[in-house]
């Protein structure tokens, strides 16, 4: 009697150590896919709580609720099939996810789908496996001879039974992961149900198989041999299937990201030409005023000459006005800048927004003028326009440059009242707009500029402002 409640205890240890090791692997699929929780409003502050949990808590309350939601049921002795206490388990867990993490509800649907799915499939494997080496031992001489062993027998069974269902199912959830690379972008309906489908083919498929099989065995008292070969081939293309329908619709992505970096590539080819025409057209008008500045000259000395200095003073501010609107009245120290800064002015204020600046192009260096285009134009833009939709008052953009030995740093700020949510694979702030729609590329862009000359960006969001700082290494 005593024997027999130790080898029940042993063995429903056993199966809480399943539910609590599968419940791990589901917080393992989806830990990738969730936000840092860094969600700013414009104080600087978290923008409701809760929202500032890491990746890693915010797994394991989808760990706790699967773990907790399937052994409740077990404990309240509910009579359910496995496969409906697994769906309850993994409908709780797609709950706490989708208020832990309150984006891409699609991409959710098709994590929680695919690990249900992958769960009787790995079991489905696993129970071929199990009855094919129990069937075997059980009729060695060896057990027949040695009764007293049957129930460690059993329980060492249990215990392959698990060790493989959690290898499979670890294997797959790695599978996956490597595969589904893409992790941060938005998943459309026509995308899901492409995914869906082989998850529903592969869990009919199983019911199916699975039915037939109990039924052979019931009827005929062995195992099905054969049929049981042609069962793990299906079930584990069935699983196949899966990892390369992700692996294709990856791919997808990787084409879309394509697309659209060669559509910002040509805009920014666009820009560069514009910047070329508004260079020329600088250039001519300071042309047209060295050709008369002879002249010009010439004129003032013979003001002073003749004593007049009131309209030599006059005569030289006049001057200075021509030259500095042909410069376009930003002197930034590079005709690029200038064209770019000038732009932007006249930009800030269309919409009303305050622009202030005090740049300086660091000639002498080896940054390269289209390179500081990059960074200005992507910067500068996301500056006006979240200036102008997120001010509460006057809404403001400064931009400022300086150097130290050799190190450059360009600070672009803007009046911020808003909240920012993180991508957790990129580090950068989500906007408002899409990734899909071909935004969201600016920052990534900004810091593959100062990656190349061996410097970085740092975002901050402190009382009422949003602060780009970009640095670059100089080499004179």
């Amino acid at each position: 009697m005593e024997k027999g409640f130790y080898m029940d205890f042993a063995a429903g240890l056993l199966i809480v150590a399943e539910q609590i090791l599968t419940g791990y692997c589901l917080a393992r699929l989806v830990r990738p896919f969730l936000a840092q929780g860094r969600e700013l409003s414009g104080s600087g502050k978290p923008s409701r709580p809760g929202c500032c949990m890491t990746a890693l808590q915010k797994s394991r309350l989808v760990w706790a609720a699967y773990s907790i939601t399937i052994l409740f049921l077990g404990a309240m002795q509910f009579h359910l099939r496995s496969s409906a206490a697994t769906g309850a388990g993994v409908l709780a867990a797609f709950l706490v996810l989708c208020l832990a993490d309150r984006r891409n509800y699609r991409q959710k649907i098709f994590l929680c789908a695919a690990f249900f799915s992958l769960c009787w499939l790995a079991c489905a494997i696993t129970e071929i496996f199990y009855d094919s080496l129990y069937s075997y031992a059980s009729h060695t001489a060896y057990m027949a001879a040695r009764p007293k062993l049957w129930q460690a027998l059993y329980l060492g069974m249990c215990l392959f039974f698990l060790l493989t269902e959690m290898t499979i199912v670890s294997v797959f959830v790695k599978c996956i992961l490597k595969a589904y690379t893409y992790k941060s972008f938005n998943m459309s309906g026509k995308e899901l149900c492409m995914l869906l489908i082989p998850l529903f083919t592969g869990t009919g498929g199983f019911e199916i198989i699975h039915y037939y099989r109990s039924y052979y065995i019931l009827q005929t008292g062995k195992n099905a041999g054969q049929y049981d070969m042609r069962a793990l081939f299906y079930y584990a293309v069935s699983m196949a299937a899966v990892i390369v329908t992700v692996g294709l619709y990856q791919s997808i992505k990787a084409r879309q990201e394509e697309r659209l970096q060669n559509e910002l590539l040509a805009a920014r080819i666009d820009d560069i030409q514009h910047h070329i025409e508004q260079v020329e057209s600088l250039y001519q008008s300071i042309r047209s005023i060295r050709h008369d500045m002879a002249n010009h000259l010439l004129t003032l000395e013979s003001l002073y000459a003749g004593n007049r200095t009131e309209e030599a003073r006059e005569y030289s501010a006049d001057l200075k006005a021509a030259l500095a609107g042909a410069a376009g009245g930003m002197g930034s120290g590079h005709p690029v800048t200038d064209v770019i800064l000038r732009e932007w002015k006249e930009e800030a204020q269309k919409r009303d927004v305050d622009f202030q600046w005090d740049f300086y192009y660091p000639s002498g260096s080896d940054i390269n003028a289209f390179d500081l285009s990059v960074i200005l134009n992507n910067g500068l833009q996301n500056a006006v326009e979240y200036a102008e939709g997120n001010a509460p008052d006057r809404p403001q953009v400064s931009l400022r440059a300086c150097h130290r030995n050799n190190a450059y740093l360009i600070e672009i700020q803007n009046s911020f009242s808003g909240s920012l949510r993180w991508d957790a694979q990129s580090g950068l702030p989500v906007t408002s707009k899409e990734k899909t729609e071909g935004h969201g590329y600016g920052l990534s862009n900004i810091r593959r500029v100062a990656g190349k000359y061996a410097g970085d960006m740092v975002i901050d969001v402190q009382d009422g402002w949003f602060l780009l700082c970009v640095m670059l290494m100089m080499r004179k």
